[in-house]
């Protein structure tokens, strides 16, 4: 991860989680930072451009406290749509993560992606991170711990790979968290706790080997856990905040064109439930 980081911003509450969200991550990492406002382009006769871009440089001018103690480039940028502009911008700065806001609608202090957020999802060439609705008023100091939703798949170990980068970066721990779905058919009577009473060892070493493997091809360097959980994969991942997380990164979907953001269930369950921020890496090439 050598390029910028994104944020994309209009003036708005979600505009501003955004741009927190950016500086946090441009803090920890050491990253440039872009902070931009995409305007509509009006190709009418005679449409005044002026008046289209005076809201855009107030929307910058509302995110400058946000990012105060960085240097940072601000953009104003004409574009048909807030998500083609933004994805526009991040290709030709080679952007190493375009931060966005929730939905304004969306549930307080948790992520809920609103229409632009949806399309870079679907889309993007580089990875996304969306801030839960209200993150610009949250006093915490910055980032402590990333965590990682893992599973077994090219795209669960691409999700590792670039966490691992960012942990590399930013000298922050990293803790890979695996589900462990539990099945009905498990629970015996006298079961009190499901990991020790109701799943089968089999399964348990299955998925311990797994997450092993996983943190024995992490770079040298970087501290790193990882941890079982147990039950529903969204409800236990959506909460990793209890567990000090403040950055939770996943994968795509495993089909799709790659190097591109393509939603799948679990991420874009995520993306709407999560407490914490959620980076969703686009589709690896292996």
């Amino acid at each position: 991860m050598t390029g910028p980081i994104v944020a994309g911003v209009d003036g708005t509450g979600s505009g501003q989680d955004a741009a927190a969200l950016a500086a946090r991550l441009a803090r920890a990492t050491g990253a440039p930072l872009v902070v931009a406002c995409v305007y509509p382009r009006d190709t009418r006769p005679g449409a005044d451009g002026d008046a289209a871009q005076g809201p855009a440089a107030e929307a910058l001018e509302a995110a400058r406290e946000l990012v105060g103690g960085l240097e940072v480039e601000y953009r104003t940028t004409a574009s048909s749509s807030p998500a083609r502009g933004l994805a526009e911008l991040a290709e030709q700065e080679d952007a190493a993560t375009v931060v966005v806001g929730s939905h304004r609608r969306g549930p307080f202090g948790r992520v809920a992606s609103g229409s632009t957020a949806e399309r870079l999802l679907h889309g993007s060439g580089c990875p996304v991170a969306v801030a839960p609705r209200g993150y610009r008023r949250r006093e915490d100091a910055g980032l402590r711990r990333i965590g990682v939703a893992f599973v077994g798949s090219p795209d669960g170990y691409e999700a590792v790979r670039h966490a691992a980068d960012l942990a590399a970066r930013s000298g922050l721990p990293l803790t890979l968290f695996s589900v462990v779905t539990v099945h009905h058919s498990w629970f015996v009577p006298e079961a009190v706790r499901p990991e020790e009473e109701t799943i089968p060892v089999e399964v348990r070493k299955e998925y311990q080997e797994a997450l092993d493997r996983a943190l024995a091809g992490l770079p040298e360097g970087v501290p790193a856990t990882g941890e079982l959980l147990y039950g529903e994969v969204v409800d236990e991942l959506s909460v990793v905040g209890e567990r000090g997380v403040d950055l939770l990164v996943c994968g795509s979907r495993g089909y799709g064109p790659v190097r591109r953001v393509l939603l799948g269930t679990v991420s874009a369950a995520l993306v709407r439930q999560s407490s914490v921020p959620v980076l969703v890496v686009p589709r690896g090439g292996g």
